[in-house]
């Protein structure tokens, strides 16, 4: 797994995407041999999220061949025009994820960045977890919805609301490539690590 892709589009959240691009870009300085960028649904100069930061992505998802992508979530309840909801209405970020699992990479959502996965496909009868306030609607798609901070799955991976996407991130870089690193990350990012995760073969306390 070299090659990882945090992917953005208007109105997803900062948090989302910025915690997880952090953890990544300092397990690569630790030794994790990744490749981070991060990723548009479009070819576009600049995305604006949903508090207003604007960003100048690496260019389009459809260039990356991540072996991992980690999708951001955010304004999935508002139901607008931006957001997490209104890219899985329009199906292009859904479909390329399905594509890219399908070849064989891992994807993993933060917050309602899960619903994305929903939408894709790859939870349907999965353990997943997602914001609180769209628990419902991830039942509602057939998941076997989990009390759980970060849900991993292997190839497929979902975390709770905003700050869990710095859990999730911790937890990929110390199932990749070792306790370690994660630690070394975690110290230098000053983060102590939070909840549970939980596994198909068991959860675990971190």
């Amino acid at each position: 797994m070299d090659a990882v892709a945090v992917v953005c589009y208007e109105g997803f959240d900062e948090l989302d995407a910025v915690g997880p691009y952090e953890v990544f870009e300092n397990a690569a300085r630790a030794g994790a041999g990744w490749d981070v960028t991060l990723r548009s649904v479009r070819e576009t100069e600049r995305v604006t999220a949903s508090h207003g930061l604007r960003v100048e992505p690496d260019g389009p998802l459809a260039a990356a061949d991540a072996d991992l992508l980690v999708v951001a979530g955010g304004e999935w309840n508002t139901r607008g025009d931006k957001g997490a909801w209104a890219e899985a209405e329009r199906g292009e970020l859904p479909e390329a994820l399905a594509a890219a699992h399908d070849r064989g990479a891992t994807v993993a959502g933060v917050c309602t960045g899960g619903m994305l996965l929903a939408r894709a496909g790859l939870l349907d009868g999965r353990p997943a977890v997602t914001h609180r306030g769209a628990i419902d609607d991830l039942r509602a798609t057939g998941a076997e919805v989990i009390d759980a901070r970060v849900v991993d799955d292997g190839d497929v991976l979902t975390a709770g609301g905003v700050t869990s996407g710095l859990d999730l991130a911790v937890h990929l870089v110390a199932r990749e490539w070792g306790e370690d690193v994660a630690e070394r990350v975690a110290r230098e990012m000053e983060y102590e690590r939070r909840g549970s995760v939980y596994r198909e073969s068991g959860s675990g306390q971190r």
